[in-house]
């Protein structure tokens, strides 16, 4: 059994492709930096930072609502590969092949997170829902009855 499921940041905003022909294919590829459990590695380093691939759908949606910064969770499973570049060596690949991928954390924390965790001043009454450009309404943070069950 092949299956990844990582949670981490996105290091860089996706670059996003289209493959040619007919019908074109998004092809998205990002990194995620994913922290380390446990104690620290000799090196130093605390995160390990995995290349990831999404085609398609999941594609298109990286290439609309992902940006650097924003803590993903992601599923799917791993490729290897390998090409000689043009100075004649053989690069090794290893990839997560994107097969699911949602947020880890809500719009409005990682806008916290980026403001030191600061909310922006608003005298402490709720903002009003606002219904945003994809027909869904952004329910702010602290709004604990919602009108449906």
């Amino acid at each position: 059994m092949n299956k990844v499921i990582l949670m981490g940041r996105l290091t860089r905003d996706p670059e996003v492709r289209y493959s040619q022909g007919e019908t074109p294919m998004a092809i998205a590829r990002y990194s995620l930096a994913v922290d380390r459990r446990g104690r620290n590695s000799q090196d130093g380093q605390t995160a390990d930072f995995i290349n990831c691939v999404a085609f398609g759908r999941q594609g298109e949606f990286a290439e609309k609502y992902l940006h650097k910064g924003t803590k993903m969770l992601v599923e799917g499973r791993i490729q290897t590969g390998s090409y000689t570049n043009k100075d004649g060596v053989k690069v090794y690949t290893t990839d997560v092949i994107v097969e699911n991928q949602e947020f880890a954390e809500s719009k409005n924390s990682s806008q916290n997170s980026d403001n030191g965790g600061f909310a922006p001043a608003g005298g402490g009454r709720a903002p009003e829902p606002m219904a945003a450009g994809d027909g869904f309404m952004n329910i702010p943070d602290g709004i604990e009855e919602l009108p449906f069950n």
